[in-house]
């Protein structure tokens, strides 16, 4: 990564009332509202929150990091226009590419640091509230990644994002993808994504289910 990264968008927001579809409603943390400072803990920032406690939030999951880039992709594909932190992130980047994070790097942003834990599975929220299909961002990879914090810490609007650790496996977050969603048999790419010791436990925790059903 040689081009410098650059925050564009530090949202939170806790669970509310979302409209999608025809009249219908649920109760989601999606719906993101841009800050110009916040405090980072280990369980995520100050004022956020998740509805699902099942399959998003703890320490693995404290923070969701979504690319900038991909914005006019699905602006583009999709005809839509889409608000900052339209697929529920914390965090939108420029230059931390799926393609170029690996699981197990360390970031600084502002006085906190974070380490990659996992790819983001997508879920249907994303669609009702950005119509960018699902099977699309599947298709693709761009789904985002997941971070714990090693260091809490105050990060600002305006905060420096810096790379200050890799880890030496490096697996990619789009690798994680591509095994995942794409190639769920390759026993030797799932042994690669579990040789990386700072992967998130609920990844852990599927792909050694898989690997058992396939050795």
């Amino acid at each position: 990564m040689t081009n410098k990264i650059e925050l564009v968008n530090l949202a939170v927001a806790l669970p509310s009332k979302m409209q999608y579809g025809e009249n219908k409603e649920m109760i989601t943390g999606i719906c993101k509202e841009g800050v110009e400072e916040v405090y980072l803990t280990k369980a995520g920032f100050k004022g956020d929150g998740v509805a699902d406690l099942k399959h998003h939030g703890g320490p693995d999951r404290a923070v969701c990091v979504y690319s900038f880039e991909h914005y006019s992709l699905w602006e583009k594909e999709f005809n839509v226009k889409l608000p900052l932190s339209a697929f529920g992130e914390n965090i939108t980047v420029t230059n931390m590419l799926e393609k170029d994070v690996c699981i197990g790097d360390v970031y600084q942003i502002g006085d906190a640091i974070i380490q990659i834990t996992q790819s983001r599975i997508p879920c249907d929220t994303i669609t009702r509230r950005t119509n960018v299909a699902l099977k699309r961002i599947v298709e693709t990879g761009f789904t985002g990644y997941l971070c714990r914090v090693l260091k809490e810490g105050t990060i600002r609007k305006d905060s420096k994002i810096e790379l200050i650790e890799r880890q030496e496996n490096r697996i990619s977050v789009l690798y994680c993808n591509e095994i995942y969603f794409h190639n769920p048999k390759n026993v030797e790419g799932i042994k690669a994504i579990l040789a990386v010791p700072e992967l998130a436990e609920d990844w852990r925790n599927r792909l050694n289910k898989r690997l058992e059903s396939l050795v």
